[in-house]
């Protein structure tokens, strides 16, 4: 299938890098408005698009863009393993995670183009997590759930932040076991006990328990140990909607002070950013910008 041109500079765009959001579907897309704001906060000369690949017409569509001179990508759903297989260089956090979710390309000598794979999700979400009042990694028992790639990507960031335990609890016992094995070795380096549990049995009040389930899409909470959760439990669904989710809503009964994933998304934009360009802009008010305009 052929891939759609990539979109044309518009005239009063010249002088401009370009960057876009690629995905299918991508009209939802909350990244051009966020982009916008880092570029007029920094001064950053960027300017931002989304683009529509066809679900067979990754590469193409990509190769497209860097053809017209783009000179990075954001990457969403489905072509995180795509592009995790299109970079010909990956950070250790894209290793890791097996995906990645930011594409950089730079040319090299003889006009050749490097396409460096990234992925900023972890560091979107620890770094949301520790904005939160009252809220620290380290040391801390941290109860995650699902084993998928949303839950792959954000394991080596939140055992770089050295907490006490890890637990990892998923339906598939064998995705969960994968993890841990690939894991292991790191978590043993910084101090951390990893572990697999099964749904609804999870032992003790966790300091933090996270939800890397895609259950808030379709308004299914993900099976977990009312007694996991305490009064100063902090329950974080990466996922975000205009009111607190279905998750949200039933960690908060159980006590629990509850985040949605919206400073996640802004914040692996703001890394996305500064793996582009080399300086790092605020997230917090475009995050308290796109929170008012939900």
């Amino acid at each position: 299938m052929n891939a759609p041109p990539a979109p044309a500079p518009a005239p009063g765009d010249q002088g401009l890098d370009r960057y876009a959001v690629i995905g299918n579907p991508v009209a939802h897309s909350k990244s051009p408005a966020i982009h916008a704001n880092f570029a007029q906060q920094t001064g950053e000369p960027v300017k931002y698009d989304r683009i529509l690949a066809p679900v067979n017409g990754f590469a193409q569509a990509v190769d497209a863009f860097m053809s017209a001179g783009g000179r990075g990508l954001n990457v969403t759903v489905p072509f995180k393993l795509q592009a995790y297989a299109l970079a010909t260089r990956r950070s250790a956090r894209a290793e890791a995670a097996g995906a990645v979710n930011t594409l950089r390309f730079e040319r090299v000598d003889g006009g050749r183009i490097e396409i460096l794979g990234d992925n900023t999700d972890g560091v979107g979400l620890v770094t949301d997590v520790e904005a939160q009042p009252r809220v620290a990694l380290s040391g801390a028992r941290v109860l995650l759930l699902g084993a998928g790639g949303a839950a792959r990507g954000v394991i080596l960031p939140l055992l770089e932040r050295r907490p006490r335990a890890l637990t990892i609890v998923n339906r598939t016992a064998a995705r969960t076991t994968e993890l841990i094995e690939r894991f292991a070795v790191f978590a043993r380096a910084v101090g951390c006990t990893l572990e697999g549990g099964a749904p609804g049995v999870e032992h003790g009040v966790y300091d933090i328990v996270i939800n890397a389930t895609a259950g808030s899409l379709d308004g299914a909470v993900p099976v977990f140990a009312a007694a996991c959760v305490g009064p100063g439990t902090l329950a974080y669904d990466m996922m975000y909607a205009a009111g607190p989710t279905v998750f949200m809503q039933h960690a908060a009964r159980l006590g629990a002070r509850t985040v949605d994933g919206l400073g996640m998304l802004v914040r692996q934009a703001a890394e996305s950013f500064f793996v582009w360009r080399g300086v790092r802009p605020d997230p917090a008010p475009v995050l308290a910008a796109l929170r008012a305009s939900l």
